[in-house]
């Protein structure tokens, strides 16, 4: 109803994206495995609210949370909420990496993208399952969640523009928060040896995120354009974030997905 009544509007407000993100926020809590080790949490918000605090949206009420899957994923809803997949966590180099993840995420939420995608798709009534099309879980019988929101894949896929888009928004938020910038084309590149190497292990991030070595080397060249002074000290890892990897590599196996329905 709330999606409804939204799309009968011209605009979706900054009141309104955040209202429909709280909603699949909550949704999203109920269904999936979330991790609740205070250590862990705290540290993927405090890196988070650092990068967000870099954007022009740093008045959101940012939130960020780890899904327990060993999958390699992350993505953001309306309105400041952002989810990194234990899996990445695991395999990401450095903290620049981490960060590059974090901050292309957060990209998305500070231009808007889903706001947009369904302010594009007001007049549409068809529904998606909010947990589905971010997860990939919906071949899996036991995650057909009744979570209906009007419009099409409003906030799941991106396009290749706003893929490039939060990029960019991605390493010059890193370098403003105090990060290597490279670690965004870094992660791309990981994440593009992963697929040749395990093609399942990530293939709900390449669903949403489209992702070539085109688009790698656009990024890389946006670092290159950067100041050379501005690069100078940056932080590409440390014993935090070495501290914090162990933590979440020492957690109980990751539970399975679903069984797929028959």
């Amino acid at each position: 109803m709330l999606a409804l009544a939204l799309l009968a509007g011209c605009d979706v407000s900054e009141e309104q994206e955040v209202a429909l993100g709280q909603q699949a926020a909550e949704e999203i809590a109920a269904q999936l495995p979330l991790v609740r080790d205070p250590a862990i949490v705290g540290y993927v918000e405090s890196l988070g609210r650092q990068l967000a605090g870099q954007t022009g949206r740093a008045d959101l009420d940012w939130q960020f949370a780890v899904v327990n899957s060993d999958q390699i994923n992350a993505f953001a809803l309306p309105g400041g909420f952002v989810y990194l997949n234990r899996g990445l966590i695991e395999r990401a180099a450095d903290v620049s990496e981490l960060a590059g993840v974090l901050g292309h995420e957060v990209g998305h939420v500070a231009l808007r993208h889903s706001a947009e995608q369904l302010e594009s798709q007001q007049r549409t009534s068809a529904g998606v399952g909010i947990v589905c099309a971010l997860t990939g879980w919906c071949d899996n019988g036991a995650a057909q969640v009744a979570i209906q929101v009007a419009g099409q894949a409003w906030f799941a896929r991106h396009s290749r523009e706003d893929e490039r888009e939060a990029d960019s928004v991605a390493v010059v938020t890193l370098v403003r928060a105090g990060y290597d910038p490279e670690g965004v084309p870094n992660m791309f590149e990981r994440l593009l040896a992963e697929r040749a190497r395990e093609p399942l292990g990530v293939e709900q991030w390449f669903a949403t995120h489209p992702l070539e070595e085109d688009r790698i080397g656009t990024t890389r060249a946006h670092v290159e354009r950067l100041d050379p002074a501005a690069l100078e000290g940056l932080v590409r890892d440390d014993a935090a974030f070495r501290a914090f990897q162990a933590r979440v590599a020492a957690l109980p196996p990751a539970p399975p997905p679903p069984p797929t329905a028959p």
